[in-house]
Protein backbone atom coordinates (compact mmCIF):
# COMPACT_ATOMS: atom_id res chain seq x y z
CA UNK A 1 0.00 0.00 0.00
CA UNK A 2 1.86 3.51 -1.31
CA UNK A 3 0.35 5.36 1.62
CA UNK A 4 2.25 2.84 4.42
CA UNK A 5 5.35 4.60 5.39
CA UNK A 6 6.61 0.90 6.53
CA UNK A 7 6.03 0.07 3.12
CA UNK A 8 7.55 2.71 1.22
CA UNK A 9 10.40 2.46 3.32
CA UNK A 10 10.96 -1.54 3.06
CA UNK A 11 10.20 -0.98 -0.78
CA UNK A 12 13.14 1.77 -0.84
CA UNK A 13 15.45 -0.14 0.49
CA UNK A 14 14.61 -3.03 -1.62
CA UNK A 15 15.24 -0.94 -4.72
CA UNK A 16 18.93 0.43 -3.77
CA UNK A 17 21.46 -0.85 -2.30
CA UNK A 18 22.65 1.14 1.11
CA UNK A 19 25.47 3.94 0.76
CA UNK A 20 28.68 3.12 2.83
CA UNK A 21 27.93 5.82 5.69
CA UNK A 22 24.42 4.75 5.87
CA UNK A 23 25.43 1.38 6.75
CA UNK A 24 27.93 2.14 9.07
CA UNK A 25 24.80 4.27 10.71
CA UNK A 26 23.08 1.89 10.56
CA UNK A 27 25.60 -0.92 12.01
CA UNK A 28 25.82 1.75 14.79
CA UNK A 29 22.11 1.07 15.80
CA UNK A 30 22.02 -2.34 18.04
CA UNK A 31 18.06 -2.84 17.17
CA UNK A 32 18.50 -2.65 13.31
CA UNK A 33 21.91 -4.47 12.76
CA UNK A 34 20.01 -7.53 14.73
CA UNK A 35 17.02 -6.88 12.40
CA UNK A 36 19.36 -7.46 9.52
CA UNK A 37 20.75 -10.40 10.69
CA UNK A 38 17.96 -12.50 10.51
CA UNK A 39 15.96 -10.93 13.98
CA UNK A 40 11.70 -10.14 13.22
CA UNK A 41 11.25 -6.41 12.29
CA UNK A 42 8.27 -4.52 12.97
CA UNK A 43 6.44 -4.71 10.01
CA UNK A 44 6.71 -8.57 9.72
CA UNK A 45 6.18 -9.16 13.94
CA UNK A 46 2.77 -6.93 13.57
CA UNK A 47 2.29 -8.65 9.90
CA UNK A 48 1.22 -5.32 8.22
CA UNK A 49 1.56 -6.47 4.84
CA UNK A 50 -1.80 -8.16 5.46
CA UNK A 51 -3.58 -5.85 7.59
CA UNK A 52 -2.92 -2.64 5.87
CA UNK A 53 -3.99 -4.31 2.69
CA UNK A 54 -6.76 -5.95 3.90
CA UNK A 55 -9.07 -2.37 2.76
CA UNK A 56 -11.14 -3.92 -0.26
CA UNK A 57 -13.31 -1.21 -1.51
CA UNK A 58 -16.48 -2.29 -3.08
CA UNK A 59 -16.70 1.09 -4.70
CA UNK A 60 -13.55 1.21 -6.51
CA UNK A 61 -13.97 -2.50 -7.53
CA UNK A 62 -16.95 -1.61 -9.20
CA UNK A 63 -15.10 1.27 -11.02
CA UNK A 64 -16.55 4.12 -8.76
CA UNK A 65 -14.45 4.86 -5.66
CA UNK A 66 -15.94 6.35 -2.69
CA UNK A 67 -13.62 8.15 -0.40
CA UNK A 68 -15.60 7.26 2.76
CA UNK A 69 -15.96 3.90 2.12
CA UNK A 70 -12.31 3.27 3.27
CA UNK A 71 -12.71 5.18 6.51
CA UNK A 72 -16.20 2.72 7.03
CA UNK A 73 -13.77 -0.79 6.45
CA UNK A 74 -11.25 0.43 8.83
CA UNK A 75 -13.32 0.98 11.49
CA UNK A 76 -15.13 -1.81 11.37
CA UNK A 77 -11.73 -4.14 10.93
CA UNK A 78 -11.02 -2.24 14.42
CA UNK A 79 -13.67 -3.18 16.22
CA UNK A 80 -13.50 -6.67 14.89
CA UNK A 81 -9.93 -6.75 16.54
CA UNK A 82 -11.09 -5.08 19.76
CA UNK A 83 -13.65 -7.47 19.79
CA UNK A 84 -10.81 -10.64 19.27
CA UNK A 85 -8.99 -8.92 21.98
CA UNK A 86 -12.17 -9.01 24.36
CA UNK A 87 -12.66 -12.25 23.84
CA UNK A 88 -9.38 -13.46 24.23
CA UNK A 89 -9.31 -11.86 28.01
CA UNK A 90 -13.13 -13.13 28.02
CA UNK A 91 -12.26 -16.88 27.46
CA UNK A 92 -8.87 -16.79 29.77
CA UNK A 93 -11.01 -15.57 32.92
CA UNK A 94 -13.68 -18.18 31.86
CA UNK A 95 -10.42 -20.80 32.01
CA UNK A 96 -9.35 -19.82 35.55
CA UNK A 97 -12.51 -20.22 36.91
CA UNK A 98 -13.21 -23.88 34.83
CA UNK A 99 -9.76 -24.68 35.91
CA UNK A 100 -10.43 -24.27 40.21
CA UNK A 101 -7.83 -21.64 39.84
CA UNK A 102 -9.67 -19.11 41.82
CA UNK A 103 -8.69 -20.78 44.95
CA UNK A 104 -5.56 -19.20 44.81
CA UNK A 105 -6.34 -15.50 45.31
CA UNK A 106 -3.50 -14.40 43.14
CA UNK A 107 -5.43 -16.09 40.06
CA UNK A 108 -8.50 -13.52 41.24
CA UNK A 109 -6.51 -10.36 41.34
CA UNK A 110 -5.98 -12.11 37.43
CA UNK A 111 -9.52 -11.85 36.87
CA UNK A 112 -10.37 -8.75 38.19
CA UNK A 113 -7.05 -7.29 35.81
CA UNK A 114 -8.42 -8.57 32.55
CA UNK A 115 -11.90 -7.67 33.41
CA UNK A 116 -10.96 -4.34 34.02
CA UNK A 117 -9.35 -4.54 31.16
CA UNK A 118 -12.63 -5.51 28.71
CA UNK A 119 -14.15 -2.76 30.29
CA UNK A 120 -11.31 -0.22 29.24
CA UNK A 121 -11.60 -1.57 25.48
CA UNK A 122 -15.41 -1.38 26.07
CA UNK A 123 -14.84 2.47 26.50
CA UNK A 124 -12.42 2.97 23.63
CA UNK A 125 -15.13 1.33 21.30
CA UNK A 126 -18.04 3.41 22.57
CA UNK A 127 -15.93 6.66 22.00
CA UNK A 128 -14.87 5.23 18.51
CA UNK A 129 -18.81 5.99 17.00
CA UNK A 130 -17.23 9.38 17.07
CA UNK A 131 -14.61 9.08 14.23
CA UNK A 132 -17.62 7.62 12.12
CA UNK A 133 -19.89 9.88 12.47
CA UNK A 134 -17.55 12.60 11.11
CA UNK A 135 -19.15 10.69 7.89
CA UNK A 136 -22.46 12.37 7.00
CA UNK A 137 -25.51 10.47 5.65
CA UNK A 138 -25.01 11.36 2.41
CA UNK A 139 -21.33 10.12 2.32
CA UNK A 140 -22.49 6.62 3.56
CA UNK A 141 -25.29 6.67 0.92
CA UNK A 142 -23.01 7.09 -1.82
CA UNK A 143 -21.82 3.77 -1.32
CA UNK A 144 -24.20 1.40 1.14
CA UNK A 145 -25.54 0.28 -2.28
CA UNK A 146 -22.45 -2.05 -2.04
CA UNK A 147 -22.79 -3.37 1.06
CA UNK A 148 -26.28 -5.57 0.48
CA UNK A 149 -26.19 -8.06 2.22
CA UNK A 150 -23.97 -7.32 4.40
CA UNK A 151 -24.77 -6.45 7.84
CA UNK A 152 -23.47 -5.56 11.17
CA UNK A 153 -25.78 -8.36 12.76
CA UNK A 154 -23.77 -10.80 11.21
CA UNK A 155 -20.18 -10.13 13.16
CA UNK A 156 -19.83 -13.54 14.37
CA UNK A 157 -17.59 -12.82 16.89
CA UNK A 158 -19.95 -10.08 18.86
CA UNK A 159 -22.42 -12.88 18.87
CA UNK A 160 -19.60 -15.04 20.70
CA UNK A 161 -19.17 -12.15 22.70
CA UNK A 162 -22.81 -12.45 23.87
CA UNK A 163 -22.83 -15.60 24.04
CA UNK A 164 -19.96 -16.12 26.39
CA UNK A 165 -20.91 -13.34 28.72
CA UNK A 166 -24.18 -14.75 29.01
CA UNK A 167 -27.06 -13.13 27.11
CA UNK A 168 -30.14 -15.45 27.32
CA UNK A 169 -30.89 -16.83 24.21
CA UNK A 170 -34.85 -16.81 25.45
CA UNK A 171 -34.47 -13.14 25.66
CA UNK A 172 -32.67 -12.15 22.15
CA UNK A 173 -34.85 -9.97 19.81
CA UNK A 174 -35.73 -12.30 16.47
CA UNK A 175 -33.64 -11.02 13.08
CA UNK A 176 -35.64 -11.19 10.10
CA UNK A 177 -38.05 -12.64 12.18
CA UNK A 178 -35.46 -16.02 12.51
CA UNK A 179 -33.54 -17.49 15.69
CA UNK A 180 -30.58 -14.99 16.22
CA UNK A 181 -28.10 -18.21 14.82
CA UNK A 182 -30.11 -19.29 11.44
CA UNK A 183 -28.55 -16.10 9.80
CA UNK A 184 -25.28 -17.88 10.31
CA UNK A 185 -24.51 -20.98 8.15
CA UNK A 186 -21.80 -23.65 8.14
CA UNK A 187 -19.09 -23.46 10.37
CA UNK A 188 -20.24 -20.10 11.43
CA UNK A 189 -23.35 -21.53 13.14
CA UNK A 190 -21.54 -24.57 14.59
CA UNK A 191 -19.36 -21.62 16.70
CA UNK A 192 -21.92 -20.25 17.90
CA UNK A 193 -23.92 -23.70 18.72
CA UNK A 194 -21.01 -24.48 20.56
CA UNK A 195 -20.74 -21.29 22.48
CA UNK A 196 -24.15 -21.47 23.42
CA UNK A 197 -23.23 -24.75 25.14
CA UNK A 198 -20.28 -23.14 27.31
CA UNK A 199 -20.08 -22.30 30.94
CA UNK A 200 -21.10 -18.69 30.27
CA UNK A 201 -19.32 -15.93 32.68
CA UNK A 202 -22.46 -15.55 34.53
CA UNK A 203 -22.92 -18.84 35.22
CA UNK A 204 -19.41 -18.95 36.46
CA UNK A 205 -19.27 -16.01 38.65
CA UNK A 206 -23.03 -17.60 40.12
CA UNK A 207 -21.42 -20.43 41.42
CA UNK A 208 -18.12 -18.49 42.92
CA UNK A 209 -20.99 -15.87 44.43
CA UNK A 210 -22.68 -19.09 46.28
CA UNK A 211 -19.52 -19.81 48.06
CA UNK A 212 -19.29 -16.49 49.59
CA UNK A 213 -17.62 -17.23 53.03
CA UNK A 214 -19.53 -15.79 55.84
CA UNK A 215 -23.35 -17.50 54.29
CA UNK A 216 -23.07 -20.48 56.46
CA UNK A 217 -25.98 -21.18 58.65
CA UNK A 218 -23.17 -22.38 61.17
CA UNK A 219 -20.97 -20.09 60.87
CA UNK A 220 -21.64 -16.01 60.87
CA UNK A 221 -25.01 -16.56 59.29
CA UNK A 222 -24.80 -13.23 57.29
CA UNK A 223 -28.58 -13.74 55.54
CA UNK A 224 -29.97 -14.39 59.21
CA UNK A 225 -28.60 -12.07 61.18
CA UNK A 226 -29.17 -9.66 58.12
CA UNK A 227 -33.17 -10.68 58.15
CA UNK A 228 -33.32 -10.14 62.20
CA UNK A 229 -31.72 -6.73 62.09
CA UNK A 230 -34.06 -5.44 58.99
CA UNK A 231 -37.14 -6.48 60.72
CA UNK A 232 -36.04 -5.08 63.57
CA UNK A 233 -34.80 -1.83 62.28
CA UNK A 234 -38.05 -1.47 60.51
CA UNK A 235 -39.80 -1.78 63.50
CA UNK A 236 -38.35 0.95 65.01
CA UNK A 237 -38.96 2.73 61.83
CA UNK A 238 -42.65 2.47 61.93
CA UNK A 239 -42.56 2.99 65.48
CA UNK A 240 -41.00 6.89 64.97
CA UNK A 241 -43.36 7.51 62.81
CA UNK A 242 -46.70 6.40 64.48
CA UNK A 243 -45.26 8.46 67.50
CA UNK A 244 -45.22 11.55 65.17
CA UNK A 245 -48.41 14.12 65.00
CA UNK A 246 -51.13 14.02 62.52
CA UNK A 247 -50.04 15.34 59.62
CA UNK A 248 -49.93 15.05 56.02
CA UNK A 249 -45.59 14.53 56.15
CA UNK A 250 -46.58 11.88 58.67
CA UNK A 251 -49.36 10.11 56.13
CA UNK A 252 -46.38 10.42 53.60
CA UNK A 253 -43.38 9.36 55.54
CA UNK A 254 -45.95 6.20 56.45
CA UNK A 255 -46.34 5.72 52.87
CA UNK A 256 -42.91 5.91 52.46
CA UNK A 257 -42.52 3.47 55.02
CA UNK A 258 -44.52 0.40 53.72
CA UNK A 259 -43.05 0.63 49.99
CA UNK A 260 -40.01 0.09 51.58
CA UNK A 261 -40.77 -2.36 54.08
CA UNK A 262 -42.44 -4.65 50.99
CA UNK A 263 -39.11 -4.20 48.84
CA UNK A 264 -36.88 -5.21 52.16
CA UNK A 265 -39.30 -7.92 52.83
CA UNK A 266 -39.38 -9.88 49.45
CA UNK A 267 -35.62 -10.14 49.83
CA UNK A 268 -36.36 -12.88 51.94
CA UNK A 269 -38.58 -14.84 50.03
CA UNK A 270 -36.82 -17.20 47.67
CA UNK A 271 -40.07 -18.35 45.85
CA UNK A 272 -40.47 -14.44 44.89
CA UNK A 273 -36.59 -14.62 43.60
CA UNK A 274 -37.49 -17.87 41.81
CA UNK A 275 -40.57 -16.67 40.46
CA UNK A 276 -38.56 -13.93 38.68
CA UNK A 277 -36.10 -15.85 37.28
CA UNK A 278 -38.33 -17.64 35.50
CA UNK A 279 -39.50 -14.61 34.20
CA UNK A 280 -35.82 -13.86 33.12
CA UNK A 281 -36.27 -10.38 35.38
CA UNK A 282 -33.50 -11.87 37.74
CA UNK A 283 -30.40 -14.16 36.32
CA UNK A 284 -28.57 -15.20 39.68
CA UNK A 285 -29.93 -17.48 41.81
CA UNK A 286 -30.85 -17.06 45.44
CA UNK A 287 -27.55 -17.92 46.87
CA UNK A 288 -25.51 -16.32 44.27
CA UNK A 289 -28.13 -12.90 45.33
CA UNK A 290 -26.81 -13.77 48.87
CA UNK A 291 -23.25 -13.73 48.46
CA UNK A 292 -23.20 -10.87 46.40
CA UNK A 293 -25.16 -8.80 48.41
CA UNK A 294 -23.02 -9.45 51.45
CA UNK A 295 -19.86 -8.34 48.80
CA UNK A 296 -21.73 -5.24 48.36
CA UNK A 297 -22.52 -4.24 52.30
CA UNK A 298 -18.88 -5.25 53.32
CA UNK A 299 -17.35 -3.86 50.24
CA UNK A 300 -14.33 -2.18 52.74
CA UNK A 301 -13.30 -5.22 54.28
CA UNK A 302 -9.68 -6.16 53.00
CA UNK A 303 -11.70 -9.73 52.64
CA UNK A 304 -13.98 -8.37 50.10
CA UNK A 305 -12.39 -5.02 48.28
CA UNK A 306 -11.06 -7.67 45.21
CA UNK A 307 -14.69 -9.52 44.89
CA UNK A 308 -16.54 -6.56 45.03
CA UNK A 309 -14.04 -4.72 42.00
CA UNK A 310 -14.81 -7.73 40.16
CA UNK A 311 -18.30 -6.84 40.55
CA UNK A 312 -17.92 -3.67 39.59
CA UNK A 313 -16.25 -4.56 36.51
CA UNK A 314 -19.16 -6.73 35.61
CA UNK A 315 -21.61 -3.91 35.73
CA UNK A 316 -19.48 -1.47 33.51
CA UNK A 317 -19.62 -4.45 31.11
CA UNK A 318 -23.32 -4.27 30.99
CA UNK A 319 -23.38 -0.86 30.84
CA UNK A 320 -20.71 -0.03 28.13
CA UNK A 321 -22.40 -2.71 26.22
CA UNK A 322 -25.95 -1.00 26.49
CA UNK A 323 -24.14 2.72 25.64
CA UNK A 324 -22.39 0.54 22.88
CA UNK A 325 -25.85 -0.58 21.32
CA UNK A 326 -27.17 2.93 22.16
CA UNK A 327 -24.46 4.14 20.10
CA UNK A 328 -25.06 1.91 17.16
CA UNK A 329 -28.48 2.75 17.22
CA UNK A 330 -28.06 6.47 16.69
CA UNK A 331 -25.57 6.02 14.17
CA UNK A 332 -27.36 3.60 12.08
CA UNK A 333 -30.88 6.33 12.72
CA UNK A 334 -28.97 9.71 11.81
CA UNK A 335 -27.42 7.60 8.69
CA UNK A 336 -30.70 5.69 6.94
CA UNK A 337 -33.49 7.01 9.25
CA UNK A 338 -36.09 4.47 9.62
CA UNK A 339 -35.24 2.47 6.34
CA UNK A 340 -34.12 -1.23 6.42
CA UNK A 341 -31.30 -2.23 7.22
CA UNK A 342 -28.69 -3.84 4.38
CA UNK A 343 -28.98 -7.06 6.34
CA UNK A 344 -33.07 -6.96 5.85
CA UNK A 345 -33.61 -6.15 9.03
CA UNK A 346 -36.10 -3.21 10.09
CA UNK A 347 -32.71 -1.38 10.81
CA UNK A 348 -33.13 1.26 13.08
CA UNK A 349 -36.36 -0.35 14.70
CA UNK A 350 -34.36 -3.71 15.70
CA UNK A 351 -31.34 -2.34 16.89
CA UNK A 352 -33.62 -0.09 19.34
CA UNK A 353 -35.27 -2.98 20.70
CA UNK A 354 -31.75 -4.50 21.64
CA UNK A 355 -31.16 -1.37 24.25
CA UNK A 356 -33.21 -3.04 27.10
CA UNK A 357 -32.29 -5.25 30.19
CA UNK A 358 -33.25 -7.90 27.94
CA UNK A 359 -29.55 -8.54 26.60
CA UNK A 360 -28.66 -6.89 30.05
CA UNK A 361 -26.21 -9.67 31.80
CA UNK A 362 -25.61 -9.04 35.35
CA UNK A 363 -29.39 -7.09 35.65
CA UNK A 364 -29.11 -8.49 39.45
CA UNK A 365 -25.87 -6.38 40.41
CA UNK A 366 -27.45 -3.21 39.65
CA UNK A 367 -30.85 -4.19 41.71
CA UNK A 368 -28.40 -5.04 44.71
CA UNK A 369 -28.98 -0.73 45.40
CA UNK A 370 -32.40 -1.41 45.66
CA UNK A 371 -32.46 -2.85 49.10
CA UNK A 372 -29.92 -0.42 50.35
CA UNK A 373 -29.95 -0.44 54.33
CA UNK A 374 -28.53 2.05 57.20
CA UNK A 375 -25.02 1.14 57.81
CA UNK A 376 -25.90 0.34 61.48
CA UNK A 377 -28.54 -2.61 60.08
CA UNK A 378 -26.04 -4.52 58.41
CA UNK A 379 -24.25 -7.39 60.97
CA UNK A 380 -21.29 -6.10 62.50
CA UNK A 381 -18.11 -7.84 61.84
CA UNK A 382 -15.36 -9.06 64.87
CA UNK A 383 -12.32 -9.35 62.70
CA UNK A 384 -10.58 -11.73 65.26
CA UNK A 385 -13.70 -13.91 65.55
CA UNK A 386 -14.96 -13.42 62.01
CA UNK A 387 -12.11 -14.90 60.06
CA UNK A 388 -13.12 -15.62 56.15
CA UNK A 389 -11.45 -18.28 54.40
CA UNK A 390 -11.01 -17.42 50.64
CA UNK A 391 -13.70 -16.79 48.78
CA UNK A 392 -13.12 -19.91 46.22
CA UNK A 393 -11.68 -22.09 49.34
CA UNK A 394 -13.78 -25.01 48.49
CA UNK A 395 -13.85 -26.22 45.02
CA UNK A 396 -17.61 -25.39 43.82
CA UNK A 397 -18.13 -28.15 41.04
CA UNK A 398 -15.87 -31.14 40.22
CA UNK A 399 -16.66 -30.96 36.44
CA UNK A 400 -14.75 -27.18 36.36
CA UNK A 401 -11.79 -28.52 38.85
CA UNK A 402 -8.69 -30.01 37.48
CA UNK A 403 -9.02 -32.60 40.46
CA UNK A 404 -11.12 -32.60 43.57
CA UNK A 405 -9.01 -31.28 46.30
CA UNK A 406 -5.96 -30.47 44.14
CA UNK A 407 -4.33 -27.43 46.03
CA UNK A 408 -1.48 -27.52 43.92
CA UNK A 409 -3.76 -26.52 40.71
CA UNK A 410 -4.62 -23.52 42.24
CA UNK A 411 -0.88 -21.62 42.68
CA UNK A 412 -0.14 -22.64 39.19
CA UNK A 413 -0.58 -20.30 36.13
CA UNK A 414 -4.10 -20.36 34.18
CA UNK A 415 -3.50 -21.70 31.16
CA UNK A 416 -3.84 -19.50 28.31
Amino acid sequence: MSGCPYFQRRDLLKARPLQKDEEERDDSQDGINKATKGGIIYGDYLQLDKIVTAQVLQSEVKGNKIHDEHLFIVTHQAYELWFKQILWELDSVRQIFMNGHVRDERNMLKVTTRTHRIVMIFRLLVDQFAVLETMTALDFFDFREYLSPASGFQSLQFRLLENKIGVPDNLRVPYNRRHYRDNFKGQDSTVLLHSEQEPTLLQLVEKWLERTPGLEEGGFNFWGKLQVNIEEGLKREKEKIESKPPSGDKEEQMEEFIKQREVLSSLFDEKRHDHLMSKGERRLSYKALKGALMIYFYREEPRFQVPFQLLTSLMDIDTLMTKWRYNHVCMVHRMIGSKAGTGGSSGYHYLRSTVSDRYKVFVDLFNLATFLVPRDWVPKLNPTEHTFLFTADTCWDSSYCTSSGNSSSSSSEDSD
